[in-house]
């Protein structure tokens, strides 16, 4: 399987409601490094996995519905804990999308899987991995 991946990050505000959540259940910050790695098990007819402009692109606009935001004010995030791993799968399946829509070329549609990882430090970081498939009800 090859790979390739490209990173930026993403600075929010959030508050979680539960008690195992402590002292986040309280509107604090976190900044994000977010790595997306493509998978394939073939490279595509130019040798790629993908185009890493594209890619770059892609992901800066999937992130920029995040970025400087109170997640708790994004309609689509009322009442849900906007966890790493919650917001890992969400940016995987906005990721995927893009690929479906041909955002990141003709070719990015031989993209067999995508890896979005979220690092809030060097201590702490949480991953979701998944295939990218069209139908999927997300």
């Amino acid at each position: 399987m090859f790979s390739l991946t490209v990173r930026d990050h993403i600075m929010i505000a959030h508050s979680f409601r539960g008690e195992v959540f402590g002292p986040a259940q309280a509107v604090h910050g976190a900044t994000f490094l977010v790595d997306v790695t493509f998978r394939r098990p073939d490279l595509d007819p130019d040798r790629i996995v993908v185009d890493i402009g594209r890619a770059k692109a892609v992901l800066r606009e999937v992130l920029d519905g995040y970025d400087y935001r109170n997640l708790d004010d994004v309609e689509a995030f009322r009442g849900i804990n906007t966890t790493t791993e919650f917001l890992a799968r969400d940016i995987h399946a906005r990721m995927a999308d893009a690929i479906a829509a041909g955002r990141l070329g003709p070719h990015a549609a031989g993209i067999a899987a995508l890896l979005v990882t979220l690092r809030e430090s060097h201590l702490a970081w949480a991953s979701y991995e998944g295939p990218v498939d069209p139908d999927r009800d997300v």
